[in-house]
């Protein structure tokens, strides 16, 4: 089936998300470890993610837990250190695709204030001829309402999407409404992918 549009996924795709390893580094794996385990911090990040401010909801669980107050508050002062480093390959295969008038999307779990920062700090975030975001639709994935957001407002047929992100549980959503998929698992693997789908040449998907 021929491909209409190339659906990314941003964090851990187009820029490496690592929450962990921030926070060992700040505050040593230990202590990390026991944050995360006695703080929901999927459910707080979640929160973010559905479009509420940061510092709002990171100061709430600060709040509910005085003894990782200090500790939680770096998750809105040092997002911009869990957000990084962007994955040159990546941005590079998503310019090929738009200088080959190709169109590109992204479908992405991101709060809105944080993507207005990361649009600051990665322009490639830009470049995208829509994106569909989280903090904005007020859904998430891997909840089947935001993929059939995507297919209602870009009006194109489910079979002739083409989808990349690096959860399982997003691409088996995606696959189910009959989107081609690629678990993204590195840029390489995603390079290839391309290439074998004639989206573009070797000569342009190589970093």
């Amino acid at each position: 089936m021929a491909i209409d549009v190339v659906i990314f996924d941003i964090g851990n795709v187009l820029v490496e998300w690592h929450p962990e390893a921030t926070f060992d580094r700040l505050i040593g794996p230990e202590r990390r470890h026991a944050l995360f385990t006695n703080v929901d911090i999927a459910a707080m990040n979640d929160r973010v993610d559905l479009g509420e401010e940061i510092a709002d909801v990171v100061r709430e669980a600060a709040d509910l837990h005085p003894e990782y107050r200090d500790d939680l508050m770096l998750w809105h002062s040092n997002w911009a250190d869990m957000f990084a480093p962007e994955i040159p390959l990546s941005g590079v295969l998503l310019r090929a695709l738009r200088a080959r008038n190709f169109p590109v999307m992204a479908l992405s779990n991101f709060g809105t204030s944080t993507l207005e920062l990361a649009d600051r700090m990665y322009p490639v975030l830009t470049e995208f001829d829509r994106r569909f975001v989280s903090g904005h639709l007020r859904m998430m994935k891997p909840d089947p309402a935001i993929y059939a957001e995507v297919e209602t407002e870009t009006g194109i047929d489910p079979a002739r999407i083409f989808f990349t992100d690096d959860r399982d549980e997003n691409i088996a959503v995606a696959a189910g409404r009959g989107w081609q998929t690629h678990l993204f698992e590195h840029p390489q693997g995603l390079a290839e992918r391309l290439v074998a789908e004639r989206l573009l040449e070797p000569s342009e998907a190589r970093g």
